[in-house]
């Protein structure tokens, strides 16, 4: 019996594409300045097609604070729990740098592509 061919998962792929993006954004808005991880969540959300939960970012921002990118420190609030507040590490702005170059470079390319224009080889 013939196997049927498997579809692309458009779902799983958008979801792949997504996290690649959300490590760049996070980077990026690192780079700015020091920021609360609802802070984060908050902007990021605004991002349309990021589909941002806070259940996404702490993992993320965990992983990457092991990683060696991003510190993090606590800071006491008047408002409610103790507030932890993250941002950029030397070895987090240089890859940041790397990942930013990559994505221009990429993005020029792909848009080539979808726009129907000549991609020409590097």
């Amino acid at each position: 019996m013939a196997s049927s061919p498997k579809t692309l998962d458009l779902t799983n792929w958008s979801t792949q594409l997504r996290k690649g993006l959300l490590e760049l954004s996070i980077l990026n808005l690192l780079a700015r300045g020091e920021l609360y991880g609802y802070d984060l969540v908050k902007r990021l959300a605004g991002i349309e097609g990021l589909v941002v939960t806070e259940g996404t970012i702490y993992p993320l921002l965990s992983r990457l604070r092991t990683g060696g990118l991003v510190r993090a420190r606590l800071e006491e609030s008047s408002a409610g729990p103790v507030r932890k507040y993250y941002a950029l590490t030397a070895e987090g702005r240089r890859v940041r740098t790397t990942m930013n170059a990559h994505w221009s470079e990429l993005s020029k390319g792909i848009s080539a592509l979808m726009n129907n224009d000549e991609v020409h080889d590097g």
